[in-house]
């Protein structure tokens, strides 16, 4: 038998028609549907794991997994071999062998997100489902000063849903901003790793500081409290894309791409 070769892949897809990342029975997921391609490829069942467990209705422009193989295929046969038998909201954008060590969850160090709210009176049909909306109006410059006490490592018990399995709520984050563009507001949020549900929660806290409900001050005292009570509503899947995971520079992985989404 052929030794096993270790593979990364990336993987884009919307949301919006699975149940998540997770594999489950009975449900459509991501991690189902890719599993179930790359075994017709491969010839043999085979196991892929991520670098984010992503929720229902939550996009990926650049997920990234790993998966083992002995079966002799070139990358462009696994790449046009797959997505063959993957359906249209989901797509192999990239593969490649890696080192054995290579891990998609754990060799990560860093990863980003992107939060797209579609900040207009009224809902967009072409939008539905890839979104956030918000139809009061939004102060994006308001929203940005009061996210920068999030910045560094801390303790993100505030933000976190009262089903998250981390055994620690301290966090780091690298980056933060939040900008309007047009009839969007949009928040970037890059670090180490993310609590169930941080970047929705965080989402939605900021967006009272942006209606005026909040001071700017309030974050860092929602964040102090480390009472999820005390935070605002947990936003909308549909907004949220995991733009990707950053690796380190040894194993030659592509990085993050720029999203393109709103232009």
């Amino acid at each position: 038998m052929d030794a096993l070769i270790r593979y990364a892949a990336g993987v884009e897809y919307l949301g919006s028609g699975f149940s998540g990342w997770q594999g489950l029975r009975g449900r459509r997921t991501v991690q189902g549907e890719l599993e179930r391609a790359l075994s017709a490829v491969a010839a043999h069942a085979l196991v892929a794991t991520a670098a984010g467990r992503t929720d229902a209705g939550v996009h990926a422009v650049q997920q990234v997994i790993h998966f083992d193989s002995p079966a002799p295929r070139s990358e462009y046969a696994w790449l046009l071999g797959a997505n063959t038998h993957l359906p249209p909201d989901l797509s192999l954008r990239w593969i490649r062998p890696v080192r054995a060590e290579f891990h998609a969850r754990y060799s990560a160090v860093r990863r980003h997100y992107r939060y797209v709210i579609h900040n207009h009176r009224a809902r967009s049909a072409l939008l539905r489902q890839r979104v956030g909306w918000w139809p009061q109006p939004l102060d994006a410059d308001a929203m940005h000063a009061a996210a920068r006490c999030l910045l560094g490592e801390q303790d993100f018990s505030a933000f976190r849903d009262a089903e998250c399995q981390s055994p620690t709520p301290m966090r780091r984050l690298d980056r933060i901003e939040v900008r309007r563009r047009g009839d969007f507001v949009v928040i970037d949020i890059s670090g180490n790793a993310f609590l169930h549900h941080m970047v929705r929660n965080i989402t939605g806290t900021l967006a009272l500081v942006g209606l005026g409900k909040r001071p700017v001050e309030w974050v860092a005292e929602v964040l102090a409290s480390r009472d999820r009570r005390r935070a605002g509503m947990t936003a909308p899947a549909d907004g949220l894309y995991f733009v990707g995971p950053e690796y380190p520079a040894e194993f030659a992985l592509p990085a993050p791409p720029q999203p393109w989404f709103p232009a």
